[in-house]
């Protein structure tokens, strides 16, 4: 995919965070990119600040409805006739002992983190196959390595890299490349966190952007199917 003028991305939990760093150096690489959250302002919003209307479709979606994800691939064939790469970015994270962690923030995560990167493909899947195309998965460098009051996070992102290594080997065969991304710290909005100047040692959103471009440009005859990333000097914090 050498050659990114006017392919099509899709980006899940686009409105902020890594998935607004993404998109918008996707954009800059000449993509057309579609971008979804579940606030119909939030992301008409964004979708304004990131270019015009020829660049940036704004789709309402719940990746954990998975007729939301869907009507989301609907229209963006409807608009551009064709669906390139698939970023299931949409996540949360509620952190808790295992004792102490409640019901629904469990679902919550397993909903959104796992289940929603499943509906997303599964949305997605048959006009990535038309398309020869890519599947990235947004996960965590939580999906190998457990922590204490992470255990439905821990649960969600180990899940998810499993997932996503295994869809790797099954959608090869159609010539879909799949990855996931693996981050450590990254300056975002996660968690209720408010990016600030004392995020400066950690990874930034545009970096993940940068990383996003190298795979979808490296020779096709290679594959980076789990990256795993994380600050270079976390001490600095």
């Amino acid at each position: 995919m050498n050659n990114l003028k006017n392919k099509v991305v899709y980006i899940t939990g686009g409105t902020k965070g890594i998935g607004f760093g993404v998109a918008k150096c996707l954009i800059a690489a000449g993509m057309r990119v579609a971008i979804s959250g579940r606030n119909l302002e939030s992301v008409e919003e964004t979708a304004t600040e990131l270019g015009n209307e020829d660049q940036v479709l704004a789709v309402v979606s719940d990746v954990s409805n998975l007729s939301n994800e869907n009507d989301a691939i609907t229209k963006i064939i409807a608009k551009w006739g064709q669906l390139d790469v698939v970023l299931a970015n949409a996540g949360v994270g509620k952190f808790a002992p295992v004792d102490q962690l409640s019901e629904s923030d469990w679902k919550a995560m397993i909903d959104t983190n796992l289940t929603g990167a499943f509906f997303s493909l599964k949305a997605s899947v048959e006009a990535l196959k038309k398309s020869e195309g890519y599947y990235i998965t947004l996960a965590s460098l939580a999906g190998t390595n457990f922590f204490a009051q992470g255990a439905g996070y821990n649960a969600s992102k180990f899940g998810l890299v499993g997932f996503t290594q295994a869809a790797m080997l099954d959608l090869r065969q159609y010539g879909i490349k799949v990855s996931t991304i693996m981050p450590g710290s990254v300056a975002t909005y996660f968690n209720d966190h408010i990016p600030n100047e004392k995020d400066a040692w950690k990874i930034q959103p545009e970096d993940i952007g940068k990383l996003v471009l190298d795979l979808l440009t490296m020779n096709p005859r290679t594959l980076p199917s789990k990256i795993e990333v994380r600050p270079t000097r976390p001490d600095l914090k």
